[in-house]
């Protein structure tokens, strides 16, 4: 593995008339890796992603991308590199074989090199049947697919997929993840934007949080969750009179400062990283002659992480617009 990060990007700054669409973004991703960039639309991460792929040029700061400057070495890089953007860049006009085949020559292959790699992408993304129909014929997914296998003609050092899996369906979601974790272990570097957390948690070595055209936060996700807090206990009870009592119960295994809150019948306990867990508290509940109908370890999520760090869950991040390049 090189010990040259394969993306690495020091204060970006892009504007469009007054909006700043990147206001000094750092990101670097090692070689073989995948580093995940959450933010709500208009973030900044596509901004990002056209700079890091030769799309737009920066107003500042400076960007390299396997070994290669974005704006000084551009042409040479647009032959290393992958992308998939948001939307599907499908000819309509050309079956989804005459499109990958196209790719295939644009990248310098040989007219049977071009057939064989195109035959191979149909197999892998499950397009074997609709190969020779024109993609004016496919649904929204199945362009998505394509798409993404355009993208992989080349089998790029880089790749960089602009929320790859919008549109696809759960299944269709799970092949893609697949291919990618495939590809990483054979060496490829991926740049990947998203808003499913879920995608983040599972593909994601490092995670980039970008709002308002800054890096807010960087780690890994168990990084990001940390800062939500430790584990939460939560118990129904049986009775709600016995909240009191119950609450003098747990006390012990809260966090040092914390409080066990109270909500009718149901308590909450920032749990101590050395409480014990359920089977602490079902016993000093059980000492305590209360009775539960439930108790339950909670651990923060990304969703968790992303709510903290940005003020809004991530099923709300698409109230605004990316601003077009």
């Amino acid at each position: 593995m090189s010990s040259e990060p394969a993306i690495e990007a020091h204060g970006l700054r892009r504007s469009f008339g007054d909006v700043h669409a990147l206001r000094g973004v750092d990101l670097v991703a090692p070689t073989g890796s995948v580093l995940g960039v959450l933010g709500p639309n208009g973030a900044g991460k596509t901004t990002a992603v056209r700079i890091l792929t030769t799309l737009l040029q920066p107003d500042a700061g400076t960007a390299r991308v396997a070994g290669l400057d974005v704006t000084k070495d551009a042409q040479e890089l647009r032959s290393r590199i992958g992308l998939a953007g948001q939307y599907a860049a499908v000819d309509e006009y050309l079956t989804g074989r005459e499109n990958l085949a196209m790719v295939g020559r644009l990248y310098h292959l040989s007219p049977s090199q071009s057939r064989t790699r195109a035959d191979e992408l149909l197999a892998e993304f499950d397009l074997v049947d609709a190969g020779g129909r024109v993609a004016s014929t496919y649904s929204g997914g199945m362009r998505r697919r394509l798409d993404l296998a355009a993208a992989l003609v080349v089998r790029p050092p880089v790749l960089f997929l602009d929320e790859p899996t919008t549109g696809l369906d759960p299944r269709s979601r799970n092949a893609l993840w697949e291919t990618i974790e495939e590809r990483v272990s054979e060496g490829t570097t991926v740049l990947l934007t998203t808003q499913y957390l879920d995608e983040a948690d599972r593909l994601a070595d490092r995670i980039a949080v970008i709002d308002h055209g800054e890096v807010i936060a960087e780690g890994t996700s168990d990084d990001l969750k940390a800062r939500v807090g430790g584990s939460r206990l939560e118990v129904a009870l049986e009775d709600p009179t016995q909240a009191e009592a119950a609450r003098a119960a747990l006390g012990p295994l809260a966090e040092a400062g914390a409080d066990v809150g109270v909500d009718g019948s149901r308590l909450s306990v920032p749990l101590r990283s050395d409480a014990g867990g359920v089977v602490a508290a079902v016993r000093r509940l059980d000492d305590a002659g209360v009775a539960v109908s439930d108790v339950t370890v909670r651990r923060p999520t990304l969703d968790d992480a992303f709510l903290t760090l940005t003020g809004r869950p991530a099923e709300d991040a698409t109230d605004d617009a990316e601003v077009p390049a």
